[in-house]
């Protein structure tokens, strides 16, 4: 009789766990981490120092803000993956570098990015397409931004290609208005 009593409320919890579950925010691609060479020549490129604020968006493992903030830059890292935000924020306190970079579990197309200098990406070619009006309207101009492999598509040319272990590294430079 109590299971008879209980068995709605225990059919409600499912419901509403499988209501969550599909109402959290996936990826749009799957992590693939940049080797770190490719990391280094992504700052290298971008010219990232100690006065700038670097935004990774889509950071995964968090190697390139941590890395950014080793050269003395603040970092931010975007992700809407909780446990990647998880695992960079482990390869921070491994790199002893916490004090310098941030990682959030937000999407990065509704995340605040205006602070940043530099913005690195790694996201298919249709991602920064879509992502390119945000980058356009709230950076500031001069701010640079870097991308692993893929291009903003043929409406903005990019201002540098590197091409690195058979891998593309873009640079733009956001224009004044």
């Amino acid at each position: 009789m109590r299971l008879i009593r209980t068995l709605p409320l225990l059919l409600l919890a499912a419901a509403c766990l499988l209501a969550q579950r599909s109402s959290t925010p996936r990826p749009d691609v799957i992590f693939v981490p940049t080797p770190q060479a490719i990391v280094d020549e992504m700052l290298k490129l971008a010219r990232v120092g100690p006065n700038d604020v670097v935004y990774d968006l889509g950071c995964g493992d968090g190697r390139i803000a941590v890395s950014a903030a080793k050269l003395g830059a603040r970092a931010v890292g975007i992700d809407i993956d909780p446990e990647r935000i998880a695992e960079s924020k482990d390869t921070a306190l491994a790199a002893g570098v916490t004090s310098r970079v941030t990682f959030r579990n937000e999407d990065l197309f509704t995340a605040d990015i205006s602070e940043a200098t530099v913005v690195t990406l790694y996201l298919l070619r249709s991602l920064n397409i879509r992502l390119r009006p945000k980058l356009l309207t709230e950076l500031k101009p001069g701010t640079r931004i870097v991308s692993h492999n893929f291009s903003m598509g043929d409406e903005w040319e990019p201002d540098k290609r590197v091409t690195i272990e058979e891998n593309s590294i873009y640079l733009w430079t956001v224009p004044a208005e």
